[in-house]
């Protein structure tokens, strides 16, 4: 079953960088890269503060390419005194303006050669279907599943921690958001169904010159499950 499982990881895989080449060079497809970083006070992850010194700042870089429906993309976090390093890569397809499918691998243990994906992996390979609300009610939706890798129980099967997330915008400038892991998961620290990220988001432009203004936000969550609650500060470059 787990050798079935790989082998699906992998073709999924080939098949996503064989969609992005044939887009790629397709001469009637346009191709926009995107790069940038954004500087947070803290690594919070769907209300789960991801390293073991509180309010430690991160510097989060990322970079994608998109051809058509297809964006292939990069993302990372390192915490300024090292105590988090985390390099994913994604697949997302648009399906059309309300639905896409996202394809996550991400690595945050590095506890062997980055691109080892047999028995023992580090890697966690998540699926994600999102829906975008429409403008008579903009709720927005995404549903989030890992389904291969370190996501494991206590008695070493696969957890499938899944989560979902809902997002209202208040404004142009604010948006809530309510969030909750499904069931047992150690990735949220959940026993089974759990509320884990509530709270709002507010962004700003900051005007530093005539042509240039910087965009930065803050986010105030709670979780419930951890009775813990966060404050992150962040700005986009």
């Amino acid at each position: 079953m787990r050798h079935s499982i790989k082998t699906r990881v992998k073709t999924t895989a080939l098949l996503l960088a064989s969609t992005m080449a044939i887009g790629v060079n397709a001469q009637n497809e346009s191709v926009s890269y995107n790069v940038g970083a954004d500087v947070v006070s803290s690594y919070v992850w769907r209300g789960v503060p991801q390293e073991a010194t509180k309010g430690t700042p991160n510097i989060q870089p990322y970079a994608s390419l998109t051809t058509g429906s297809l964006t292939l993309g990069f993302w990372g976090s390192g915490s300024f005194i090292g105590n988090v390093k985390e390099v994913d890569i994604y697949a997302t397809y648009a399906i059309n303006k309300l639905f896409s499918a996202t394809l996550t691998d991400y690595n945050w243990n590095f506890l062997q050669r980055y691109f080892s994906y047999g028995s023992g992996t580090d890697h966690v390979f998540e699926a994600t279907v999102s829906y975008a609300g429409v403008e008579s009610l903009p709720l927005s939706a995404s549903l989030n599943t890992m389904f291969y890798g370190a996501d494991k129980k206590t008695n070493g099967d696969q957890a499938y921690s899944t989560y979902l997330e809902l997002g209202y915008p208040v404004n142009e400038s604010a948006k809530l958001f309510a969030g909750a892991s499904l069931m047992e998961s150690a990735a949220y620290g959940t026993t089974g169904f759990g509320v884990t990220n509530l709270g709002v988001k507010v962004s700003k432009s900051v005007p530093i010159t005539d042509k240039f203004s910087l965009p930065v936000y803050g986010i105030a969550g709670f979780n419930p499950t951890r009775n813990d609650a966060f404050l992150v500060a962040g700005v986009t470059f």
